[in-house]
């Protein structure tokens, strides 16, 4: 397996995908995959946090049904949709979690947690839009493999076309939004895990069966 060696973790845009960098630039477009489900909260109640976008918490209250102060997957899925208006698949809502769940890794996210993962889609959104050129509302094999290209990732074309094959719930040969995120950042952690092996950063490792298994399923476990 290689992976790309011109940029720093495989990656050339800035840290896409890179559980470290969340960054905070990511905007406040109302295309960021959040869903229209009764309507963009209009003014944010009494009690924002300081930082917080109001509009973001107002987001937050609204999934938050059973009020805990907290957001699990399944409610974070309630706030969260494709261009085809559909709600995004439970595993990349479930991955995303993980990600920003860093205090008692609990399953669920709060405020703080759900401002930096909204300012995180908004970047994966500004990703996507960018690649899809034809404006689809979808990523297709090309599309994909221009994408990792751009990321620093030298990945064949007909690997692109497997991962499509692999993603695509459609049918349509192309993936949604959900599921270009779900790529990215497994491609991101089973890449971190192969660099910690390839010591020498040749592209290149040698393992026994055994190592192979464990370093499959740690990540299986992390990702999902």
């Amino acid at each position: 397996m290689s992976y790309g060696q011109g940029h720093r973790g495989g990656y050339g845009q800035g840290g896409y995908g890179q559980q470290g960098g969340h960054g905070q630039q990511g905007g406040h477009g109302q295309q960021g995959g959040y869903g229209q489900q009764g309507g963009r909260p209009s003014v944010a109640a009494p009690g924002c946090p300081p930082g917080v976008d109001p509009t973001v918490f107002g987001w937050f209250q609204a999934v938050d049904e059973d009020r805990s102060g907290k957001i699990t997957a399944a409610e974070l899925r309630q706030a969260l949709i494709n261009n085809n208006m559909k709600h995004f698949n439970p595993e990349t809502c479930r991955l995303m979690i993980g990600m920003f769940d860093n205090d008692n890794r609990d399953g669920t996210i709060d405020i703080n947690e759900f401002a930096n993962l909204w300012s995180y889609i908004q970047q994966w959104r500004q990703c996507f839009d960018r690649f899809d050129q034809d404006r689809s509302g979808n990523i297709d094999s090309n599309e994909l493999h221009t994408a990792l290209t751009t990321f620093g990732y030298r990945l064949s074309a007909d690997f692109c076309t497997m991962i499509v094959r692999t993603f695509d719930k459609t049918s349509m040969n192309s993936i949604d939004f959900d599921y270009f995120i779900q790529v990215c950042v497994t491609l991101h952690t089973l890449t971190d895990s192969f660099r910690k092996k390839d010591t020498n950063q040749t592209g290149r490792i040698n393992l026994r069966y055994e190592e192979f298994l464990e370093m499959v399923l740690d990540n299986s476990i992390n990702i999902v």
